[in-house]
Formats: structure tokens, C-alpha cells, sequence
């Protein structure tokens, strides 16, 4: 069974309609102007099939369609989003004129190649933590590529987890630099609050029992234990929950999250009951692309929807 956006409903519902001018704006990018290839191949209508030549999970659709959408081309997918494939699998057949399949053809490729990536590396984590026993939220960081972000968060959603905070408008997180600069935690927070209002919620990243404490005191919706031993963590997460309370009702509401180099070698012990928040940018930073292709059916041949 699919976990988080996906086991609700279509990821692609979430899209802002501006990301259709992402889209023109990486199609601008890739053909800024002559395409001389496509002089040569002309306008005959053609079909191209997208094959999955990686094992992985399909993200990406709504981009990869508006790619071609944009070109005059039509798009029948084999597969559904958030699907896992096993190659070589004929996952979409492409139809429209031959020249303008191949200007769309690197741009959707990457599009998908990295958003599937980070589907598949983001539920193979998710998976990971949930046979060590963790129940809980299992989340990306902000750590995205500019530009870009909207795909990479897009692909964590498909692969089932949590995205974070989406940019610096979505909740307040205090970092050591905002402390510093605000005099304390206490002072930070309040700021913090008076500022954001009930709506905008109060992460403080949290180098120490005592910081973490003194956020909760404050008002902090969330604390950040950063860069903890998995031995710190379960310790400092017991006081701090029986101290401030473990769930409704409790005198104050609150979470913890855990984050600092966690990856899929090293996560497992940081895993506990009392971790409401588990965050990495290990799955979408340096992830492995899931790799896909774009093949011209010839001429007198049809596709279908079999394997490849």
C-alpha cells in the first residue's frame, strides 16, 4: 500500500499552474534558437516509445506530458504514477510530428530521470524505516536545486514521504545563526511567533538537551535534535517527552525531529517512539537517476504497450 500524498490521491492535483511556465522555460532553455536537428528529421507524425531501462518508481508524469503538450504531441502511458518497474519495460508512447518528439525528448528524460530517482530512493528509505520498527514521519529537507525544487519535491511525495518545509514561507525554522543573531533561543522564538502568528509553525534546530528544553519553553512547535549520537537521541527525546508531554492533552505540544547525515546505512538506530520526525536530504541530494529512454518506432511499425 502507498503511504502519504499518493495514498490520498493524485500527486499532480498539488501542482500550482505555474509550473506549466517551468516548463516553457526549460524548453527555452534547450532550444534558445534554431534546432537545427530537427531541420533534418522534418514533420512526418511519428511514434516514439519511452522505455524504462532501470529499476525504479515512475514520478514525474504531469511534467514529462506538459513537455510534449507544449510541442504538440500526445502521451499514453502503460504505467501509473508511483508505480514500480523492473526493466526494460514500454512504460509511454509518445505520437505527434518526428521533429518536435526530438526537441522534447532531453528535457522530458531528464525531467522524469530525476524525479523517479528520487521516488525510488525516497520509498526505499521509507521502507527501510519501517522494517526497523519506525511508525512515524519520515521527511526531505530543503536542500533542493534551485529551479528545480518543485520537481524534487514533487518526486519525495510519490515516493511516499514527507517534504518538508516547501521554502522559507511554509514555517519558521531557527538555525544557529538565527540564535546568534536574535541574542537566544527565547528571544528567536518569540520573534519568531510575533511574526508568523498562529498559522506559521516554529522549528528550532537544537545542538543540546538544554537548547531543546529552553525552545520548548519558548513556544517552539518543533525541535530539531541535529547531528545527536542515535544514543543522545533516545535519551534526550525520553526527557524531553517526559518532561513536556507525549501526546494531547499533555502540557505542551510539541515534536522532535531528528536530522545530520542520516542516510540508509546509518538510520536505523536513530529510529524510536519518541522521534516524531525523521529528516535527510539523502533523498534527493546525489541520487541516482532512474534511466529512461525515448526510441522512434520505424516507419511500417507500431507500438504497444508489451515490454520493450
Amino acid at each position: 500500500m502507498p503511504e502519504g500524498a499518493l495514498a490520498h490521491g493524485s500527486v499532480a492535483h498539488l501542482l500550482p499552474p505555474t509550473y506549466k511556465r517551468l516548463v516553457a522555460d526549460w524548453l527555452h532553455e534547450d532550444t534558445p534558437s534554431f534546432d537545427y536537428g530537427g531541420f533534418v528529421v522534418g514533420e512526418e507524425v511519428s511514434e516514439a516509445k519511452l522505455l524504462g531501462k532501470s529499476e525504479g518508481i515512475v514520478a514525474g508524469i504531469p511534467f514529462f506530458d506538459e513537455v510534449f503538450h507544449q510541442l504538440d504531441c500526445t502521451v499514453e502511458w502503460h504505467v501509473q504514477e508511483g508505480e514500480h518497474f523492473e526493466p526494460v519495460k514500454h512504460c509511454a508512447t509518445v505520437r505527434g510530428p518526428v521533429r518536435k518528439l526530438l526537441l522534447g525528448e532531453r528535457v522530458a528524460l531528464n525531467t522524469l530521470a530525476r524525479c523517479s530517482g528520487i521516488a525510488t530512493k525516497s520509498n526505499r528509505l521509507l521502507t527501510l524505516v519501517r522494517e526497523a520498527g519506525y511508525p512515524n514521519i519520515l521527511a526531505g529537507t530543503r536542500k533542493t536545486t534551485p529551479g528545480f525544487r518543485l520537481v524534487e519535491k514533487y518526486g519525495m511525495l510519490v515516493g511516499g514521504v514527507d517534504q518538508h518545509r516547501v521554502d522559507l514561507s511554509a514555517m519558521t525554522m531557527l538555525k544557529d545563526n538565527h540564535i546568534v543573531a536574535a541574542g537566544s533561543i527565547t528571544n528567536a522564538v518569540r520573534a519568531a511567533k510575533s511574526a508568523g502568528g498562529f498559522a506559521v509553525k516554529v522549528e528550532v534546530e537544537c545542538q543540546s538537551l538544554e537548547e531543546a528544553d529552553e525552545a520548548i519553553a519558548a513556544g517552539a512547535d518543533i525541535v530539531m535534535l541535529d547531528n545527536f549520537t542515535p544514543d543522545r537521541v533516545k535519551v534526550a527525546a525520553a526527557q524531553l517527552k517526559s518532561k513536556w508531554g507525549r501526546g494531547t492533552g499533555d502540557q505542551k505540544p510539541f515534536l522532535i525531529e531528528v536530522s545530520g547525515g542520516l542516510t540508509e546505512e546509518n538510520v536505523a538506530p536513530y529510529v524510536c517512539a519518541d522521534v516524531d520526525i525523521v529528516s535527510t536530504s539523502s533523498i534527493h541530494q546525489g541520487v541516482k537517476h532512474i534511466d529512461f529512454s525515448l526510441k522512434i518506432v520505424p516507419k511500417g511499425k507500431s507500438t504497444n504497450n508489451s515490454e520493450a
